[in-house]
């Protein structure tokens, strides 16, 4: 007799260490690993409910003394855009959207770098070399696809079809998920990261998937101040979507003693 084997993903915790985003704050993550045979499956069911994809692993927030760490996304249907984010999609309209498999070139690469090198000098992935790169873009189990945005003498000397800014894009089966994006830091002026995220707005909305998920909102912090300025913005917080209202209303921080331990936090966890 042929029995099954129940392959229940396995959950672990990572050390603490200095928090990215609020200043004397450490950090701890709740992680998983993706196999081949439930792997987009498990990737919908968890991204519903806090949850990221960095290669082959999803991951959540579960510091000991803070629950500041909250997955935004987008009711793409609600959605209305600022005047000041209808200038940036007009200032851009002249960029072609190409959408290819998850697979890293030397040109995305280039912009990577200086990405990096013109924004986030002393971050963490700072010395990503052009192996790490790669294993980031194309390490993947799951629907992923890496969105291009091309112009034409975007800045002085560059080629034809310069390349202005990249995303890494998960398509979900409720909507897309922005893994990473990076772009040009000489173009300031085009507010590249907005116009990312109204173009994944559009389209998800041509693909009728309800929501745009943006990753972490931490009240605060001024490095996630932009994702505040989205309207039908939501939260997951106390294990449920709801309207961010007001940001300012969750910027107190939980007491240490109301984290739930990581037992209770796993068990609620509602698997596919």
């Amino acid at each position: 007799m042929r029995h099954t084997v129940n392959h229940a993903p396995q959950f672990y915790v990572t050390a603490p260490q200095p928090c990215p985003y609020l200043h004397g704050r450490a950090e701890r993550k709740l992680f998983t690993s993706l196999h081949a045979g439930n792997a987009q499956e498990l990737n919908n069911a968890l991204s519903r409910q806090g949850f990221r994809r960095s290669q082959n692993v999803l991951y959540r927030p579960s510091c000991e003394s803070c629950v500041a760490c909250m997955s935004a996304r987008i009711r793409v249907a609600d959605f209305v855009p600022r005047r000041s984010q209808r200038r940036v999609a007009a200032r851009n309209a002249d960029l072609i959207r190409v959408a290819t498999s998850a697979w890293a070139t030397e040109d995305q690469f280039d912009l990577f770098r200086r990405y990096l090198d013109g924004r986030h000098a002393d971050g963490g992935m700072a010395d990503m070399d052009i192996f790490e790169f790669a294993a980031m873009i194309e390490e993947t189990p799951v629907r992923t696809r890496i969105i291009e945005y091309r112009g034409r003498n975007l800045t002085e000397g560059d080629s034809d079809e310069d390349l202005a800014a990249v995303c890494l894009t998960d398509v979900l089966d409720d909507g897309l998920s922005l893994v990473y994006s990076f772009f040009d830091p000489r173009l300031t002026a085009r507010s590249l990261g907005t116009h990312i995220i109204l173009d994944h707005i559009a389209l998800a909305r041509e693909a009728g998937l309800p929501y745009v998920y943006l990753g972490y909102w931490v009240p605060g912090s001024r490095k996630m101040d932009y994702k505040a300025r989205f309207s039908a913005l939501e939260i997951y917080k106390g294990g449920v979507w709801q309207d961010i209202g007001n940001p300012q209303d969750h910027s107190d921080e939980a007491h240490p003693l109301s984290v739930a331990p990581i037992v209770e936090q796993v068990a609620l966890i509602d698997l596919p």
